[in-house]
């Protein structure tokens, strides 16, 4: 049962969603990618509703760290340029997420390229060698940036798969930094529906990612130094059910990490819906569902440009059809039996978005998975630990050089 008590640790906002944002940014400081003092200050006393200044504290800081990190590129500092620009990257990209509950969304696009910007300018002052690629995808193809260790390689290559709204620096901090340390090669890319994909080219999410897994692992595999039978994948948040879902068709993963466990996606929506609404909708009473939910919207539009905000990714206008679509995004029993990857998953206490699941896909791949349980008295409940991401590593890659070596 899903764990409720969290008096622990502290509370940073009065509102639970921007209490979660400081808490995974927060944790990104464990890799550099943020700064606890200046996190706390830039959010200390915003009011429980107030978007605009929610936006505002993020954007702002976001802007002072990419002026410090360009005093220090100018100046010959690169070390300190690289940290900076990846947190102004973490920091806008908090920033573009907050734009969803605004009056109006004329702040994304500019904000979103500063992220972009950002993001570039820490990949040109990085330590690690970086490359540029595109991964051949259908008629188009899939920018990425492949990094290389700085220390003696494993030979095991990593491809890390984003969630629903994650910057790439937030990768960064969630697990590329750690497994390069430990001289793992790292792809970090935008899949359909992902930033530059969203963003820049309007490309929605899709639900079967083995048909985008299966073009990532034939790119990366030709790249010098990639050994095709050390490939791991690697899927966090809303990324452990698109992994989940390409290894019941993709076998040639060596190995591969889900954290959280998904297996339906659409649970995060329908547990915010009550529940007379969704019966209308299991009714197939779409336009009724529409109706109620539109009444609905109406007396809450920062609720209303939220949801807007979250289905975009998905490619659809309306309410009934937007769940519909994200109920599609579901791994079935009989999909999860041809799971045979070796799969390590995590299983916070406390997950809020997909509770249960990530023992759901366990006993779903029986015999070929390992759950690894993180609770509250170690500080490492809620959706992918994000106060403890160092902790997370240290199990999630222990297990992975076992499964390897």
């Amino acid at each position: 049962m899903p764990h409720t008590k969290y008096h622990d640790t502290p509370v940073f906002s009065p509102n639970p969603d921007y209490d979660f944002e400081i808490r995974t940014v927060l944790g990104h400081a464990v890799e550099g990618a943020s700064d606890l003092g200046e996190v706390l200050a830039a959010t200390a006393g915003i009011a429980k509703h107030d978007h605009q200044a929610w936006f505002d504290a993020w954007h702002t800081l976001a802007q002072r760290t990419e002026a410090t990190a360009k005093a220090s590129a100018d100046s010959g500092h690169h070390v300190s340029a690289a940290g900076a620009y990846l947190r102004a990257s973490t920091y806008y990209g908090v920033a573009v997420n907050a734009v969803s509950a605004l009056a109006d969304s004329e702040s994304l696009a500019p904000t979103f390229a500063r992220q972009q910007d950002t993001w570039l300018a820490f990949i040109a002052h990085c330590s690690h060698p970086v490359e540029s690629v595109q991964i051949p995808y259908e008629t188009s193809t899939l920018p990425g940036f492949f990094f290389r260790p700085t220390v003696q390689p494993s030979g095991t290559t990593l491809v890390v798969v984003n969630g629903s709204d994650g910057s790439l620096a937030s990768l960064w901090a969630s697990s590329a930094a750690a497994a390069l340390r430990r001289g793992h090669n790292v792809l970090l890319f935008d899949g359909p529906g992902q930033q530059t994909q969203l963003f820049d080219h309007d490309i929605p999410f899709r639900p079967d990612w083995e048909n985008v897994l299966t073009p990532v692992y034939n790119h990366i595999t030709t790249l010098d130094g990639v050994d095709s039978k050390r490939v791991a994948v690697y899927g966090i948040s809303q990324g452990g059910y698109w992994v989940a879902r390409a290894l019941a068709y993709e076998h040639r993963y060596a190995a591969a990490i889900t954290d959280p466990g998904v297996i339906d996606v659409s649970a995060s929506w329908t547990n915010q819906v009550p529940n007379s609404l969704v019966k209308l909708l299991d009714e197939g009473q779409t336009e009724k569902f529409d109706r109620d939910m539109s009444i609905g919207m109406e007396l809450s539009p920062a609720t209303a440009r939220t949801w807007q905000f979250r289905a975009r990714p998905y490619g659809t206008p309306g309410y009934a059809e937007t769940l519909n679509t994200v109920r599609s995004y579901t791994l079935s029993e009989q999909q999860a039996a041809l799971i045979s990857t070796p799969l390590l998953i995590t299983d916070p206490e406390g997950e809020q978005f997909w509770p249960g699941q990530p023992q759901q896909l366990a006993d779903l791949t029986a015999g070929t998975s390992t759950l690894v349980h993180f609770t509250a008295a170690e500080g490492a409940d809620w959706h992918c630990q994000p106060l403890a991401r160092g902790l997370t590593a240290q199990r999630v890659f222990d297990w992975l050089d076992n499964q390897l070596d």
